[in-house]
């Protein structure tokens, strides 16, 4: 599983399929939103936890159909199929390479970019954290999405009508946290909610993703 995590680590940094396409994304959208909504400090401050959020997620969305495609099209993914190491772990593997290539980066530039939407002091540490704990919940759901439509061609917009309904409970949860934590309000209860959404889809998705891989395979 180490060498299959670091294969797609290289092949992700050579082709630049997620490394600096998200953080590009992710600093995009940031920028813009002072442009659209205005730059009013306390319109920016009452938005900025949920727009930083959204924009980690919509940058998480444009790797997903990399995650498995271009190994089903070159045949890694029979060969990997055939190899001592279960589905389970291969998909595990992926989800946790896109992690590694997308959700860290986002979760590291989230405090960065939070000074243009003027995010108050007390709400980065919070940023960090609910990026931290609900991004790997992204991974793992966007691999199960990408094992349902990994033999399909075109398969990118299908992806993400996917996977964005199941993508909303983090959305919500995280978004909470980091406005709790910007405004000095408790946070236990969003938290703890992103916190299981998350332990959740680790413990049930990677098999999902598995069976759909075998039934894509047959």
């Amino acid at each position: 599983m180490i060498r299959l995590v670091l294969r797609d680590l290289a092949l992700a940094v050579r082709a630049g399929g997620g490394f600096g396409l998200g953080l590009a994304f992710f600093l995009i959208v940031v920028v813009l939103v002072p442009f659209a909504v205005g730059p009013e400090t306390a319109r920016l401050t009452a938005i900025a936890p949920g727009i930083l959020w959204l924009g980690a997620l919509l940058a998480c969305l444009l790797s997903l159909d990399r995650i498995f495609a271009l190994d089903y099209e070159d045949g890694t993914l029979d060969l990997l199929a055939c190899a001592p190491i279960p589905l389970e772990g291969v998909a595990v593997a992926k989800a946790l390479a896109h992690w590694l290539t997308t959700g860290l980066p986002l979760t590291l530039a989230a405090p960065v970019l939070g000074i243009f939407l003027n995010l108050p002091a007390g709400g980065f540490g919070w940023l960090v954290v609910s990026l931290a704990l609900g991004t790997p919940a992204l991974s793992v759901i966007g691999a199960f999405g990408a094992a349902l439509t990994v033999g399909l061609r075109r398969g990118g917009l299908l992806l993400s009508l996917l996977v964005l309904p199941l993508y909303v409970p983090t959305l919500i949860f995280g978004a909470e946290v980091a406005r709790r934590g910007a405004e000095g309000l408790a946070v236990q209860g969003p938290l703890l909610l992103l916190a299981g959404v998350t332990a959740g889809a680790l413990a049930l998705l990677p098999f999902a993703a598995a069976a759909a891989l075998r039934i894509n395979l047959r």
